[in-house]
């Protein structure tokens, strides 16, 4: 999910949290404790849910770092309660230190875990992958029900905490809005396992010996998908919407959701293609060198339907190749991003992102 959905379902899961106020009774500690005004659970939410998109500072680094580090440490469910407590502490303090309230670190602690916790399942719905392990292990999970910027779900949250501005001595709207999140992505799911079965029935058909079959979300419906099916040396795949009957049209007037949503087809009426994970020609040989090559072995870890993208003789002479990865070929879009290759060149092999204007050389160190 984009950081602007996980600040809202941040603030939230504070709304949630923070208890009823009822005038000044409510500042009086009770059982010893605390409890903070709404806004600074609110606040504690908000900024909890950001931290864990803080990795973007891996890329100061460099591109690979952030690559093999984007959605590890900082996603980990087994570190959570560490960030809970390095997240806590300082706002309590902070806010100590204001006079505004004299909560300690224990009466945030809950809602910081709950907002970490709720940003990581935010990212496990979508397909991109999460090492909620790290720092155990490398291995990226995720459901993939959800496109990773989904504007119904983005709303939800927002009415949620608007209705929660409305009736603000209430945890009912924002309790309302989580529930009604769940079940938005229930339909997701529910999208997910018709497009499978699509997949399925198209290899059935096809007399294919499915060795797997997937399905990658797009933008604008719970209805539209990649379907995936590999038979070990190719992939079948076709862009499809599981409830449309007949074709949507949409022309250069239409509003950008239809035109993002006209290209799935109804499941009849698929057109499946077909690519050849390394290729079927002279350049195969080639192909199949460099994806076992050591320097791209970042991209065999990251990748999930890689297929080849190009192989062959550059502008300057060298012969090169480049995989791109299905989860990303979206109808519509200009040039799919994660498009990395190698090129065999004097001194060995040579790292490089395919952009639209041409090859970007990657450093591996």
């Amino acid at each position: 999910m984009d950081t602007l959905t996980h600040a809202l379902s941040g603030a939230l899961v504070g709304r949630v949290f923070a208890e009823r106020r009822a005038g000044a009774a409510a500042a009086a500690p009770a059982a010893g404790r605390v409890q903070p005004p709404v806004w600074q659970m609110v606040a504690a939410g908000t900024i909890a849910a950001i931290f864990p998109d803080l990795d973007f500072v891996l890329g100061w680094v460099s591109e690979l770092t952030y690559l093999r580090g984007h959605r590890g440490v900082t996603h980990s469910l087994l570190l959570l309660p560490l960030w809970g407590l390095l997240i806590a502490w300082p706002l309590a303090r902070f806010w100590q230190r204001g006079g505004r309230v004299a909560a300690g670190w224990r009466s945030f602690y809950p809602v910081v875990c709950a907002a970490i916790f709720v940003h990581i399942l935010g990212d496990l719905i979508t397909q991109f992958g999460t090492m909620i392990l790290a720092p155990f292990s490398d291995q990226r999970f995720g459901w993939g029900t959800t496109f990773i910027i989904d504007l119904p779900f983005t709303g939800i949250l927002l009415g949620g905490l608007l209705a929660s501005a409305l009736w603000r001595n209430s945890r009912v709207p924002a309790t309302a809005a989580l529930v009604l999140l769940v079940g938005w992505v229930g339909v997701h799911a529910m999208g997910r396992a018709e497009a499978i079965d699509a997949a399925r029935a198209y290899a059935a058909a096809k007399g294919i010996a499915a060795v797997e079959v997937d399905a990658a979300p797009r933008p604008a419906s719970p209805f539209n998908w990649t379907a995936i099916v590999f038979d070990g040396e190719r992939y079948h795949y076709a862009h499809i919407n599981t409830r449309r009957s007949e074709p949507l049209v949409a022309t250069d007037d239409d509003n950008f959701i239809r035109r993002f949503s006209a290209p799935y087809l109804p499941v009849a009426m698929a057109q499946w293609e077909v690519r050849e994970r390394f290729g079927n020609g002279s350049m195969r040989a080639l192909a199949e060198q460099v994806w076992n090559a050591e320097d791209f072995a970042f991209y065999r870890w990251f990748a999930m339907f890689p297929v080849l993208d190009h192989a062959g003789e550059e502008g300057d002479g060298s012969v090169c190749a480049s995989f791109k990865d299905l989860r990303f070929v979206t109808p519509g879009r200009g040039r799919e991003p994660f498009v990395y290759g190698l090129c065999n060149m004097a001194g060995g092999w040579r790292l490089f992102e395919r952009e639209a204007d041409g090859l970007r050389w990657i450093d591996v160190r």
